[in-house]
């Protein structure tokens, strides 16, 4: 097993995201999937295949209002998302990105989903980037917290997600 490891080429794994691109959408239909699909719409991820990644911003990452992505193409992205049926209940998502004040060191993405408000889900992401940020011994430069929230009616599903790129 070591042999074959070691004789990885790794050149082949992927690069350190240099940028990051944040969105949150709602989507409504009567098909589940149509409506996460229309919720990546509304986030302005929905022409990408998304590689859900966990929570690690890299070192330098820059913000990127827009993706400059092809389309089609594999996007890693951490993000909350939720759906649900119970018609009148309130959902929402929302991701956290702390900055850390040294450019060198890496940051957070904290997410969450579900039945909440979405000041509960804001508030929630930002302790939880707080605390992580905390058990690294980093401070904390900028927090940026983006989310979606929805009162269900047929599915209803939210998204908030970070693409790194």
């Amino acid at each position: 097993m070591y042999q074959e490891l070691a004789a990885l080429d790794t050149r082949a794994l992927p690069r350190v995201a240099h940028y990051c691109t944040v969105g949150a959408g709602v989507g409504v239909s009567a098909f589940e999937l149509l409506s996460f699909d229309r919720a990546l719409r509304q986030a302005g991820f929905a022409d990408y295949n998304l590689l859900r990644v966990s929570s690690i911003l890299p070192p330098g990452v820059q913000p990127r209002a827009v993706l400059e992505v092809p389309k089609g193409a594999l996007l890693p992205t951490a993000y909350g998302v939720f759906s649900s049926r119970e018609e009148g209940r309130v959902i929402a998502a929302a991701v956290s990105l702390a900055f850390p004040t040294d450019p060198r060191a890496v940051g957070v993405i904290m997410e969450t989903e579900g039945y909440m408000t979405e000041q509960e889900a804001r508030e929630a992401v930002a302790a939880m980037a707080e605390e992580a940020m905390e058990d690294r011994n980093l401070r904390i430069a900028r927090l940026e917290i983006v989310s979606a929230a929805a009162t269900v009616e047929l599915y209803t599903t939210v998204f908030a997600g970070v693409a790194l790129w």
